[in-house]
């Protein structure tokens, strides 16, 4: 895969001394988190700031998912920057990469991702954390925010994977509210109709336990676009809910 850098960034980040994978590999920032060690190799994060811009660089080496196009392994911020652009290509609403590249060096498979950080918004959780004093319409449009966000990714074939509260993030746009996804690691495409879409959504509902039926009922409404559906998808995903939470 060629080095990416996408054109908005492509001038600060040279004006910066930014716009290579050496550049990106050596800066000197501070993680914002512990760094991952799961898979053998290590994947960390740290917030860029250039100016008004600011970004997430993710710097990963000998980190490794496998899968029958790659059975020896491949970085996972290459799956995830392809998942990146394939949403961008379907039109679904999520992160954007300013830069990727990957190599072979010093006896490892390394990658740098670098996405536009999401100031402004808040993911999900900021918000069912404060569930309960928030107006009623406000909680409304955020039920409709999320679901319509649902309906773009399967209505263009794909599963998300890990649609979780953490990974959907919003942002307040007068009475309503945009919605937008991050975290595509785990995306692939829908291959089983309602079994797949049915499983992609039940771990949100699961998480958002803030939400009570009324709500998941406004949040089907907002997926479905259509209310003649409503009962058998409220039996679906009460059904995977019980049998998730006895398996426990």
């Amino acid at each position: 895969m060629k080095d990416f850098i996408a054109a908005e960034d492509r001038a600060l980040l040279e004006r910066h001394g930014l716009a290579s994978y050496d550049a990106l590999w050596t800066v000197q920032l501070e993680a914002v988190d512990e760094p991952n060690t799961e898979r053998g190799g290590w994947s960390s994060v740290y917030r860029l700031d250039l100016g008004d811009m600011a970004f997430y660089l993710k710097r990963q080496s000998n980190y490794l998912t496998r899968s029958l196009r790659h059975p020896l392994g491949e970085p996972t911020f290459a799956r995830e920057f392809r998942n990146i652009q394939r949403y961008c290509r379907l039109g679904i609403p999520a992160l954007q990469a300013a830069f990727f590249a990957e190599r072979k060096e010093a006896g490892a498979q390394r990658a740098v991702l670098l996405t536009r950080a999401l100031d402004g918004w808040q993911d999900l959780e900021y918000w069912l954390l404060q569930w309960a004093e928030l107006p009623s319409a406000q909680r409304q449009a955020i039920l409709t925010a999320c679901g319509q966000l649902a309906r773009q990714l399967h209505a263009r074939g794909q599963v998300h994977g890990c649609f979780y509260p953490k990974h959907i993030f919003l942002q307040a746009r007068g009475a309503d509210f945009a919605a937008q996804l991050i975290d595509l690691e785990k995306t692939r495409p829908l291959f089983l109709g309602v079994r797949d879409r049915v499983k992609d959504l039940e771990p949100l509902l699961r998480r958002a336990s803030a939400w009570g039926e009324e709500e998941v009922r406004g949040f089907l409404a907002a997926y479905l676009d259509s209310s003649s559906e409503l009962e058998s998808w409220w039996r679906r995903l009460s059904r995977r809910q019980r049998n998730k939470v006895g398996r426990r």
